[in-house]
């Protein structure tokens, strides 16, 4: 097979030990593979496997398929499910015990209704698969074609056949909503096969596509990502990042995903510090609150008389000073407690740097 086939499907190389009578094939590097914590520990010898297993299709749909008592299936085995209308073909991504765990996670109720998985893929339904499969590409630029000639705001971002071949999801992207009545009776015509529209959001498109991020990686969406969680311009501020829609967007034109990572360890180091609105005392002058150096463990203060010269103070001496303004005793000046004697010297020789236009202009050598 193809390598672009397992890619599709969730795996990033094709395995060597593949064969069609097998049906199995390695899960390495894929997205939606789940890790069982479970699997070494011995079990009782009446042990039987759970009923539901979880099973993969393309990209990152998902769904829990109830199979026959007499049938045990591994991790990577190509399996025949019931689908509306027809089968469909995926791939066995979860069972026994790490199952009744995720149905117990996304609050599954006992008497829900599972579809269900009839067999395993024999090589004839393989076959069959993987030719639907090859046509999706094609199918996918004709169907932009026809939805350009019908004039429709939208864009065709994905295609997905099943596995016998008599239904293909079109998932597409639009600002707008779209009629696709006509759009329908032209594909339906075209590839002869049944049509279902799916609207997915632009992170689930950029997903789809992949691509690479501004850090060189490929896009968490597209490699390990499956779940997308909201981002904020809060998460941007507490990080104290500048809000650049141009640096803090990603592909998808949203926020980026990975503002969440580090998020929490902020939050946590933002509990120490003291509030904004404080001021602070001394003989010299009032000071106030500029900004936050959150890793440095920094706090930034200005002269209520000198507003373009910010002091370094640390969190212990914030609250030291403050003790003391308490107490009715004011210090003589805030410069006593900067924490290294060079560190006002080396941040506006940074800072003049920082802001010079020509900084990055090779010096020329004085001749002599």
């Amino acid at each position: 097979m193809e390598q672009n086939f397992f890619e599709s499907r969730g795996c990033k190389y094709v395995p060597k030990s593949y064969t069609k009578n097998e049906g199995v094939f390695s899960q390495s590097y894929c997205k939606m593979s789940s890790h069982d914590w479970l699997e070494g520990l011995p079990k009782p010898p009446c042990h039987k496997q759970y009923a539901i297993v979880e099973v993969r299709f393309k990209n990152t749909r998902c769904d829990f398929f109830i199979k026959p008592d007499d049938l045990e299936l591994e991790v990577g085995e190509f399996v025949a499910v019931e689908a509306s209308p027809g089968h469909d073909i995926g791939i066995v991504n979860a069972v026994d015990d790490i199952v009744r765990i995720k149905l117990r996670k996304k609050k599954f109720k006992p008497n829900h209704e599972f579809k269900k998985l009839y067999r395993r893929a024999k090589a004839s339904d393989i076959d069959k698969w993987v030719m639907a499969v090859e046509q999706e590409e094609s199918t996918k630029i004709k169907s932009r074609n026809i939805a350009v000639d019908l004039n429709l705001k939208m864009k065709i971002s994905d295609v997905e056949f099943q596995g016998d071949k008599t239904k293909a999801i079109f998932y597409y992207t639009a600002d707008e909503r779209v009629d696709f009545r006509e759009l329908i009776k032209y594909l339906a015509d075209a590839f002869s096969v049944r049509i279902e529209m799916k609207q997915i959001g632009v992170r689930q498109e950029a997903s789809r596509l992949g691509g690479i991020g501004s850090c060189g990686r490929e896009l968490c969406c597209s490699t390990w990502l499956s779940n997308f969680k909201s981002v904020s311009t809060n998460t941007a501020r507490t990080q104290q990042l500048a809000l650049n829609p141009l640096k803090m967007a990603g592909q998808c034109s949203k926020l980026k995903c990975c503002l969440n990572y580090e998020n929490d360890v902020y939050m946590d180091a933002l509990k120490e510090f003291p509030d904004k609105n404080l001021k602070l005392k001394t003989r010299k002058g009032d000071v106030f609150f500029q900004k936050y150096d959150i890793l440095k463990g920094l706090i930034w203060f200005v002269y209520e008389n000198e507003p373009d010269k910010p002091l370094p103070v640390t969190i212990e001496s914030a609250k030291k000073i403050l003790a003391l303004n308490k107490k009715n005793i004011i210090p003589e000046e805030i410069e006593s407690y900067i924490p290294e004697k060079d560190f006002k010297a080396n941040f506006w020789t940074f800072a003049n740097e920082e802001d010079d236009i020509s900084r990055f202009d090779k010096k020329k050598k004085k001749r002599k």
